[in-house]
């Protein structure tokens, strides 16, 4: 069975599999990308056609797994949420700062986890490897490119340039410009 046909034959029951684990649409298009992809990289080695749900639906459990496994670290993040949107009043002038959040929490998990690691909890790359079992150099590669995508949410969100010596320049729009707070 080609992957094309095991997309169309399953996504569905896999889409509602990960769901009821997950309850969020965003992680669970995620997931479900992951699963097919392991699938197709990986479906040279299941021997016998009648067991490609059960030998699907281990994969999709075993992404959810890791999911969780490697989620455990995010907890911090709502808390620095909370601080942001606390500090918040009728008088509050929208800085850079109100769209911190909105654009971390728009990162893909795989450089939002090491990021929130390193610039936000403080640890050394070093341990954020050990801790995701995670070679240091694909770490330092997730967080330069997570840091990367913030400049270009910024430049996005409220119109921000890099001059030249590659720093952001720029003021915020006002909330109801804002495309991330708005």
């Amino acid at each position: 069975m080609k992957t094309l046909q095991i997309w169309e034959t399953y996504q569905d029951e896999i889409r509602r599999f990960i769901k009821s684990k997950v309850r969020d649409n965003q992680i669970t298009d995620d997931l479900i990308q992951e699963t097919f992809v392991k699938a197709h990289n990986n479906i040279g080695r299941l021997k016998n056609d009648s067991k490609i749900k059960p030998w699907l639906f281990t994969i999709a459990r075993n992404t959810v797994y890791d999911f969780y496994k490697e989620n455990r670290y995010t907890v911090d993040f709502e808390d620095v949420d909370e601080k942001v949107s606390e500090e918040s009043d009728s008088n509050h002038v929208h800085t850079e700062k109100d769209c911190l959040p909105g654009l971390i929490n728009a990162l893909p998990q795989k450089y939002r986890i090491p990021l929130l690691l390193s610039d936000i909890k403080g640890l050394k790359q070093d341990q954020i490897a050990k801790q995701l079992g995670v070679p240091l150099p694909t770490i330092k590669s997730q967080i330069q490119r997570a840091r990367k995508m913030l400049i270009k949410g910024y430049m996005n969100c409220c119109d921000y340039k890099l001059n030249d010596k590659g720093q952001l320049v720029g003021e915020a729009k006002d909330k109801e410009g804002c495309k991330i707070c708005r």
